[in-house]
């Protein structure tokens, strides 16, 4: 379906294009892009990085052979792709308070409030109804439209990159001049011919500050990362324990990771988000470990409806908060908490409580150790983040 149908003369696909992307800015959309569904250039990309087992026990990143780079056989009838981008920068996201407090929780701040998939699928789906509607107008057949956000497999990194939304850090996250990398990304497939948009050229030049301020080295080279040392991965994605090597560059890090996107300068004038489900939510604000550590598993169901953290369980969540408070300094209080856990807790919290302690008994007679890495974080931080965040 290369050829544009009688029916769709140019003018008219110039017409719809543009009255697309002002509808999808209505709805919330930072910016609206569409590309073409040709991804075969990122085939040998994710044959190469499947291979070498980054993706971990992420195993829906290996399913479906290379239908991800291939949009039409994911949908049939696919010929163009409107990739989207929802700004969701917290105001007084509290991030320096956060890491420079090992005793505080550090959240995601993609976490903090609603979970965005409905959200934007809804919208999404709004805008393809909206397109339907014009085009019924015109009496011409529908898009066929199928919006997804993150909930297939598809590469949207690369299709928004192609559909000129940003293009591909070394980190690995999509970035623009005007809004960072603070952003969610969706899709909405479509069966019209289009005008394209034209990609942005690469404009992170020599600067690797993604790549040397990773805690874990999870980017270990340009624009790859191995997922099982990504610090998103280790709290949300991996299942198990957490290997122990990776425990004490986690941190106060109990759900996610942000530092690569903390210290990249294209951050520095991100906008903050309208929307006020993105906003963090009063029980997880400034939290410390130990209040998050006491909540029992109605608790942390109640506090974390509708959120994104809620995929892990509270399993997870008390493995992860467990950690953390090995890495804290040496407390009492922290010591007494991680003992009274210890009895009621599933093997694999258990286990992890267990090197909490002993974490904190080496601390107690210790000098304080210097990390240096989470300071220069620290800096760059307080000089760089934008307005209110």
């Amino acid at each position: 379906m290369t050829d544009t149908p009688p029916s769709f003369d140019a003018s008219l696909l110039n017409q719809l294009a543009r009255d697309i992307k002002q509808w999808g800015q209505a709805l919330g959309f930072a910016k609206v892009g569409i590309c073409d569904i040709d991804l075969s250039a990122e085939e040998p990309k994710l044959k190469a990085w499947l291979a070498k087992g980054y993706h971990g026990e992420m195993s829906y990143m290996a399913n479906h052979g290379m239908m991800r780079a291939r949009p039409a056989e994911l949908h049939p009838g696919t010929v163009r792709v409107i990739s989207v981008r929802m700004d969701y920068l917290p105001p007084q996201a509290g991030f320096a308070k956060n890491l420079e407090d090992p005793t505080k929780a550090y959240i995601s701040r993609y976490a903090g409030g609603r979970d965005y998939h409905k959200l934007m699928r809804n919208r999404l789906k709004q805008l393809g109804e909206r397109i339907n509607q014009a085009l019924a107008e015109l009496q011409l057949p529908d898009s066929g439209y199928r919006p997804f956000v993150d909930s297939a497999p598809i590469l949207e990194r690369p299709l928004a990159a192609k559909a000129g939304l940003g293009w591909t850090g070394k980190h690995s996250l999509i970035l623009a001049k005007e809004s960072g990398s603070w952003f969610f990304l969706g899709e909405l497939l479509i069966n019209l011919p289009l005008p394209v948009d034209i990609p942005m050229a690469d404009q992170c030049g020599k600067c690797v500050a993604c790549i040397t301020s990773c805690p874990t080295g999870a980017i270990v080279e340009p624009y790859v990362v191995d997922g099982r040392r990504c610090v998103s991965y280790l709290t949300i994605e991996l299942q198990g324990a957490i290997p122990l090597e990776f425990r004490p560059l986690l941190g106060n890090r109990i759900y996610g990771c942000d530092d690569c996107q903390l210290v990249c300068p294209v951050n520095r004038e991100a906008p903050l988000t309208e929307e006020e489900d993105f906003h963090i939510r009063p029980q997880l604000k400034q939290m410390s470990l130990l209040q998050l550590f006491a909540w029992d598993e109605a608790t942390f169901l109640k506090n974390t409806e509708g959120s994104a953290i809620r995929r892990i369980g509270h399993e997870r969540w008390q493995r992860n908060i467990a950690v953390a408070l090995g890495n804290a300094p040496y407390s009492a209080e922290i010591v007494t908490e991680l003992e009274a856990k210890r009895s009621s807790a599933s093997a694999l919290v258990a286990e992890h409580i267990d090197w909490a302690l002993a974490q904190q008994q080496q601390k107690q007679q210790a000098a304080p150790s210097d990390d240096r890495k989470q300071q220069r974080l620290l800096r760059i931080i307080e000089k760089g983040l934008p307005r209110d965040a």
